[in-house]
């Protein structure tokens, strides 16, 4: 029998995870990243975008606007912050 403390560590409980441009860095470690998703209405069946803004935890203040991001759930870190940024995929021309 193998002990818990020697196996690795899963991300079993990762949590969703989106991608999206960021619109705003106006606050210290945090930026506002929009998702643009695309969703079918559910009577009339026609496709439809729906945006959303989501404030992210940018704990070294890497991204800038325009990146595309890759961001998860986390733990609340404030009134509004849920999400914790992964990586920045692209980044913007400046």
């Amino acid at each position: 029998m193998t002990d818990k403390t020697t196996q690795p560590k899963t991300d079993a409980k990762m949590g969703r995870q989106f991608s999206g441009v960021v619109v705003s860095v106006a606050e210290n470690k945090t930026i506002h990243v929009l998702v643009r998703v695309r969703r079918m209405h559910k009577k009339y069946k026609k496709q439809h975008w729906v945006n959303t803004k989501y404030a992210v935890h940018d704990e070294k203040n890497d991204a800038k606007n325009g990146d595309t991001v890759i961001f998860k759930e986390c733990r609340p870190m404030s009134k509004t912050k849920r999400w914790r940024l992964i990586s920045i995929v692209t980044q913007a021309v400046s």
